[in-house]
Protein backbone atom coordinates (compact mmCIF):
# COMPACT_ATOMS: atom_id res chain seq x y z
CA UNK A 1 0.00 0.00 0.00
CA UNK A 2 2.12 2.87 1.10
CA UNK A 3 4.90 3.57 4.19
CA UNK A 4 2.71 5.60 5.34
CA UNK A 5 -0.47 3.82 6.30
CA UNK A 6 -3.95 5.33 7.67
CA UNK A 7 -6.96 3.79 9.09
CA UNK A 8 -10.86 5.65 8.38
CA UNK A 9 -14.15 3.75 10.11
CA UNK A 10 -17.00 6.26 8.44
CA UNK A 11 -20.73 5.10 10.13
CA UNK A 12 -23.54 6.27 7.45
CA UNK A 13 -26.90 6.44 8.13
CA UNK A 14 -28.00 3.72 5.83
CA UNK A 15 -28.20 0.18 7.17
CA UNK A 16 -31.60 -1.11 5.14
CA UNK A 17 -31.20 -0.35 1.73
CA UNK A 18 -28.21 -2.17 0.31
CA UNK A 19 -28.12 -0.94 -2.78
CA UNK A 20 -27.41 2.57 -1.17
CA UNK A 21 -24.68 0.61 1.09
CA UNK A 22 -23.11 -0.10 -1.88
CA UNK A 23 -22.72 3.06 -3.46
CA UNK A 24 -21.30 4.13 -0.82
CA UNK A 25 -18.82 1.42 -0.71
CA UNK A 26 -17.91 1.88 -3.98
CA UNK A 27 -17.33 5.40 -3.95
CA UNK A 28 -15.02 4.53 -1.63
CA UNK A 29 -13.50 1.70 -3.40
CA UNK A 30 -13.26 4.01 -6.47
CA UNK A 31 -9.72 5.76 -5.07
CA UNK A 32 -6.06 3.86 -6.17
CA UNK A 33 -4.48 2.66 -3.35
CA UNK A 34 -7.11 2.61 -0.95
CA UNK A 35 -8.89 -1.00 0.17
CA UNK A 36 -11.89 -1.24 1.51
CA UNK A 37 -10.89 -3.81 4.62
CA UNK A 38 -14.50 -4.77 5.84
CA UNK A 39 -18.14 -3.72 5.87
CA UNK A 40 -21.31 -4.50 7.88
CA UNK A 41 -24.62 -3.15 8.07
CA UNK A 42 -27.59 -3.01 11.07
CA UNK A 43 -31.47 -3.24 9.98
CA UNK A 44 -32.52 -2.11 13.35
CA UNK A 45 -29.68 0.51 13.70
CA UNK A 46 -30.12 1.77 10.23
CA UNK A 47 -26.74 2.06 10.04
CA UNK A 48 -23.19 0.40 8.02
CA UNK A 49 -19.89 0.75 9.20
CA UNK A 50 -16.91 0.79 6.22
CA UNK A 51 -13.54 0.39 7.22
CA UNK A 52 -11.18 1.17 4.71
CA UNK A 53 -7.08 1.48 4.89
CA UNK A 54 -4.28 3.66 3.02
CA UNK A 55 -2.36 6.89 2.30
CA UNK A 56 -3.26 9.86 3.94
CA UNK A 57 -4.09 11.54 0.60
CA UNK A 58 -6.00 8.22 -0.52
CA UNK A 59 -8.44 7.70 2.55
CA UNK A 60 -8.80 11.71 2.34
CA UNK A 61 -9.62 11.49 -0.68
CA UNK A 62 -12.13 8.12 0.02
CA UNK A 63 -13.88 10.17 2.74
CA UNK A 64 -14.81 13.07 0.55
CA UNK A 65 -16.07 10.64 -2.43
CA UNK A 66 -18.29 9.01 0.47
CA UNK A 67 -19.62 12.06 1.64
CA UNK A 68 -20.59 13.47 -1.81
CA UNK A 69 -21.96 10.20 -2.22
CA UNK A 70 -24.41 9.95 0.85
CA UNK A 71 -25.49 13.25 0.44
CA UNK A 72 -27.05 12.37 -2.85
CA UNK A 73 -28.65 9.36 -1.66
CA UNK A 74 -29.58 9.46 2.17
CA UNK A 75 -32.32 11.75 3.12
CA UNK A 76 -32.19 12.20 7.09
CA UNK A 77 -35.53 14.16 6.82
CA UNK A 78 -36.94 9.98 6.24
CA UNK A 79 -34.23 7.95 8.30
CA UNK A 80 -35.58 6.84 11.52
CA UNK A 81 -33.27 3.77 13.66
CA UNK A 82 -32.01 2.74 16.77
CA UNK A 83 -28.77 4.50 16.88
CA UNK A 84 -28.20 7.83 17.48
CA UNK A 85 -27.12 10.12 14.39
CA UNK A 86 -26.78 13.29 13.47
CA UNK A 87 -25.18 13.13 9.76
CA UNK A 88 -25.80 10.49 6.67
CA UNK A 89 -21.99 10.35 7.58
CA UNK A 90 -22.50 10.76 11.35
CA UNK A 91 -19.26 10.09 11.86
CA UNK A 92 -15.83 9.94 9.93
CA UNK A 93 -12.60 9.21 12.20
CA UNK A 94 -9.10 8.57 11.12
CA UNK A 95 -6.61 6.47 12.73
CA UNK A 96 -3.10 6.54 12.35
CA UNK A 97 -1.38 2.69 11.73
CA UNK A 98 1.85 2.83 10.44
CA UNK A 99 4.58 5.65 10.29
CA UNK A 100 1.93 8.54 10.87
CA UNK A 101 2.36 10.89 14.40
CA UNK A 102 -0.42 11.93 16.28
CA UNK A 103 0.10 15.31 14.93
CA UNK A 104 -0.29 14.15 11.31
CA UNK A 105 -3.61 12.10 12.19
CA UNK A 106 -4.80 15.43 13.66
CA UNK A 107 -3.89 17.19 10.21
CA UNK A 108 -5.64 14.71 7.97
CA UNK A 109 -8.64 15.05 9.86
CA UNK A 110 -8.87 18.44 9.31
CA UNK A 111 -7.94 18.41 6.31
CA UNK A 112 -10.71 16.04 5.67
CA UNK A 113 -13.16 17.69 7.44
CA UNK A 114 -12.46 21.33 5.44
CA UNK A 115 -12.59 19.37 1.95
CA UNK A 116 -15.99 17.63 2.82
CA UNK A 117 -17.26 21.33 3.45
CA UNK A 118 -16.32 22.64 0.51
CA UNK A 119 -16.64 19.65 -2.02
CA UNK A 120 -19.80 18.00 -0.50
CA UNK A 121 -21.27 20.88 1.22
CA UNK A 122 -21.65 19.55 4.13
CA UNK A 123 -20.79 21.30 7.16
CA UNK A 124 -18.72 19.58 9.78
CA UNK A 125 -17.59 19.17 13.36
CA UNK A 126 -14.30 18.24 14.45
CA UNK A 127 -13.86 15.64 17.14
CA UNK A 128 -11.64 13.75 19.69
CA UNK A 129 -8.26 14.20 19.27
CA UNK A 130 -8.85 16.79 16.33
CA UNK A 131 -11.15 18.88 18.27
CA UNK A 132 -11.24 22.74 18.45
CA UNK A 133 -12.18 22.60 22.12
CA UNK A 134 -12.66 20.73 25.09
CA UNK A 135 -16.71 20.60 24.90
CA UNK A 136 -16.27 19.48 21.38
CA UNK A 137 -13.98 15.82 22.01
CA UNK A 138 -16.63 13.59 23.27
CA UNK A 139 -18.46 12.04 20.27
CA UNK A 140 -22.01 11.56 22.34
CA UNK A 141 -21.26 15.52 23.59
CA UNK A 142 -21.48 16.35 20.03
CA UNK A 143 -23.94 14.60 18.40
CA UNK A 144 -26.38 14.75 21.42
CA UNK A 145 -29.73 16.22 19.86
CA UNK A 146 -29.11 14.84 17.10
CA UNK A 147 -30.09 15.48 13.45
CA UNK A 148 -33.62 16.89 14.88
CA UNK A 149 -32.03 19.13 17.30
CA UNK A 150 -29.80 20.93 14.39
CA UNK A 151 -31.74 23.62 13.80
CA UNK A 152 -31.65 25.08 17.61
CA UNK A 153 -28.43 23.81 18.07
CA UNK A 154 -26.37 25.67 15.35
CA UNK A 155 -28.08 28.46 16.57
CA UNK A 156 -25.64 28.67 19.50
CA UNK A 157 -22.12 30.28 19.35
CA UNK A 158 -20.47 27.53 20.95
CA UNK A 159 -21.60 24.69 18.39
CA UNK A 160 -21.26 26.63 15.33
CA UNK A 161 -19.23 23.92 12.72
CA UNK A 162 -15.76 23.81 12.27
CA UNK A 163 -16.27 24.16 8.62
CA UNK A 164 -19.09 25.47 7.13
CA UNK A 165 -22.32 27.04 8.70
CA UNK A 166 -25.69 25.78 9.78
CA UNK A 167 -26.60 22.49 8.51
CA UNK A 168 -27.18 20.49 5.53
CA UNK A 169 -30.78 19.88 4.89
CA UNK A 170 -30.90 16.52 4.50
CA UNK A 171 -27.63 15.22 5.18
CA UNK A 172 -27.46 17.03 8.44
CA UNK A 173 -23.43 17.42 9.68
CA UNK A 174 -20.41 15.32 9.55
CA UNK A 175 -18.56 14.51 12.90
CA UNK A 176 -14.90 14.63 11.99
CA UNK A 177 -11.85 12.76 14.20
CA UNK A 178 -8.90 11.57 15.04
CA UNK A 179 -8.75 8.99 17.22
CA UNK A 180 -6.74 5.57 18.31
CA UNK A 181 -8.57 1.84 17.43
CA UNK A 182 -11.73 1.82 18.87
CA UNK A 183 -13.95 -1.67 19.01
CA UNK A 184 -17.48 -1.63 18.41
CA UNK A 185 -19.23 -3.81 20.33
CA UNK A 186 -22.97 -5.65 20.75
CA UNK A 187 -24.05 -7.85 23.73
CA UNK A 188 -27.83 -9.51 23.06
CA UNK A 189 -29.90 -10.35 26.11
CA UNK A 190 -32.15 -12.99 26.00
CA UNK A 191 -35.11 -10.64 26.44
CA UNK A 192 -37.27 -8.03 24.81
CA UNK A 193 -37.13 -5.78 27.81
CA UNK A 194 -34.58 -3.13 27.03
CA UNK A 195 -35.08 -1.66 29.98
CA UNK A 196 -32.78 -4.33 30.84
CA UNK A 197 -30.57 -3.53 28.38
CA UNK A 198 -30.60 0.20 29.20
CA UNK A 199 -29.77 -0.32 33.11
CA UNK A 200 -26.70 -2.72 32.04
CA UNK A 201 -25.59 0.02 29.90
CA UNK A 202 -25.32 2.09 32.62
CA UNK A 203 -23.47 0.33 34.96
CA UNK A 204 -20.98 -0.03 32.57
CA UNK A 205 -20.35 2.99 30.65
CA UNK A 206 -17.36 5.40 32.46
CA UNK A 207 -20.01 8.60 32.15
CA UNK A 208 -22.06 6.63 34.67
CA UNK A 209 -19.28 5.68 37.11
CA UNK A 210 -18.64 2.54 35.43
CA UNK A 211 -15.45 1.29 33.35
CA UNK A 212 -12.70 4.15 32.08
CA UNK A 213 -12.63 3.60 28.10
CA UNK A 214 -16.24 2.21 27.37
CA UNK A 215 -19.42 3.51 26.10
CA UNK A 216 -22.78 2.38 26.33
CA UNK A 217 -26.45 2.15 25.36
CA UNK A 218 -29.58 -0.10 25.83
CA UNK A 219 -31.20 -0.60 22.58
CA UNK A 220 -34.16 -2.76 21.08
CA UNK A 221 -33.81 -5.07 18.12
CA UNK A 222 -36.88 -4.79 16.59
CA UNK A 223 -36.42 -7.50 13.91
CA UNK A 224 -35.95 -9.94 16.55
CA UNK A 225 -37.60 -8.45 19.74
CA UNK A 226 -33.87 -8.75 21.38
CA UNK A 227 -33.14 -5.95 23.94
CA UNK A 228 -29.37 -4.99 22.97
CA UNK A 229 -26.05 -3.40 25.39
CA UNK A 230 -24.55 -1.57 22.41
CA UNK A 231 -20.59 -1.18 23.64
CA UNK A 232 -17.53 1.30 21.98
CA UNK A 233 -14.30 0.69 23.79
CA UNK A 234 -12.26 3.61 23.34
CA UNK A 235 -8.93 1.40 24.23
CA UNK A 236 -9.48 -2.33 24.81
CA UNK A 237 -5.66 -2.29 27.00
CA UNK A 238 -7.57 -0.31 29.77
CA UNK A 239 -10.50 -1.96 30.35
CA UNK A 240 -11.43 -5.52 28.00
CA UNK A 241 -13.59 -6.78 25.95
CA UNK A 242 -13.97 -9.87 28.59
CA UNK A 243 -14.01 -7.61 31.79
CA UNK A 244 -17.21 -6.00 30.08
CA UNK A 245 -18.77 -9.03 29.20
CA UNK A 246 -18.49 -10.92 32.83
CA UNK A 247 -20.03 -7.82 34.09
CA UNK A 248 -22.86 -8.35 31.77
CA UNK A 249 -23.53 -11.66 32.16
CA UNK A 250 -23.73 -11.18 36.20
CA UNK A 251 -25.49 -7.69 35.49
CA UNK A 252 -28.10 -10.00 33.11
CA UNK A 253 -28.37 -12.88 35.56
CA UNK A 254 -29.50 -10.50 38.39
CA UNK A 255 -32.41 -9.13 36.43
CA UNK A 256 -33.60 -13.05 35.41
CA UNK A 257 -32.07 -13.27 32.09
CA UNK A 258 -28.68 -14.40 30.08
CA UNK A 259 -26.45 -13.21 27.76
CA UNK A 260 -27.62 -14.52 24.03
CA UNK A 261 -24.82 -13.77 22.03
CA UNK A 262 -22.37 -11.09 21.08
CA UNK A 263 -21.66 -9.00 18.00
CA UNK A 264 -18.29 -7.66 16.37
CA UNK A 265 -18.75 -4.51 14.33
CA UNK A 266 -16.08 -4.22 11.94
CA UNK A 267 -12.42 -5.12 12.52
CA UNK A 268 -10.56 -5.68 16.05
CA UNK A 269 -6.69 -6.07 16.98
CA UNK A 270 -6.13 -9.46 17.24
CA UNK A 271 -4.75 -8.91 20.70
CA UNK A 272 -7.56 -7.90 22.06
CA UNK A 273 -9.17 -10.92 21.16
CA UNK A 274 -6.69 -13.47 22.38
CA UNK A 275 -6.85 -11.76 25.39
CA UNK A 276 -10.07 -12.79 25.78
CA UNK A 277 -9.24 -16.25 24.49
CA UNK A 278 -6.08 -16.23 27.09
CA UNK A 279 -8.93 -15.04 29.99
CA UNK A 280 -11.26 -17.48 29.42
CA UNK A 281 -8.58 -20.74 28.54
CA UNK A 282 -7.01 -19.61 31.63
CA UNK A 283 -3.74 -20.42 30.02
CA UNK A 284 -0.26 -20.06 32.26
CA UNK A 285 2.27 -18.44 31.11
CA UNK A 286 0.98 -17.55 27.99
CA UNK A 287 3.37 -15.07 25.74
CA UNK A 288 1.01 -13.27 22.96
CA UNK A 289 4.63 -12.37 21.01
CA UNK A 290 5.96 -15.76 20.82
CA UNK A 291 3.08 -18.27 21.10
CA UNK A 292 0.52 -16.48 18.34
CA UNK A 293 1.58 -18.50 15.42
CA UNK A 294 1.00 -15.02 12.92
CA UNK A 295 3.13 -12.94 14.86
CA UNK A 296 5.74 -15.08 12.95
CA UNK A 297 4.93 -14.15 9.43
CA UNK A 298 7.06 -12.25 7.43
Amino acid sequence: MTDKLVECVPNISEGRNLAVVAECVNAVASVDGVKVLHFTSDYDHNRSVITFAGSPEGVTEAAVRLCKKASELIDLTKHSGEHPRMGAVDVCPFIAVKNVSADEIVEIAKTAGRRIYEEAGIPVYLYEKASTASHRQNLADVRRGQFEGLPEKTKQPEWQPDFGNGYHETAGITIVGAREFLIAFNIELDTDDVEIAKKIAKTIRFSSGGYPCVKALGLMLHETNTAQVSINFTDYKTTSLYTVVDKVRGEAEKYGTTVKCTELIGLSPMKALIDCAEHYLKIKDFDYNNQVFENHLL
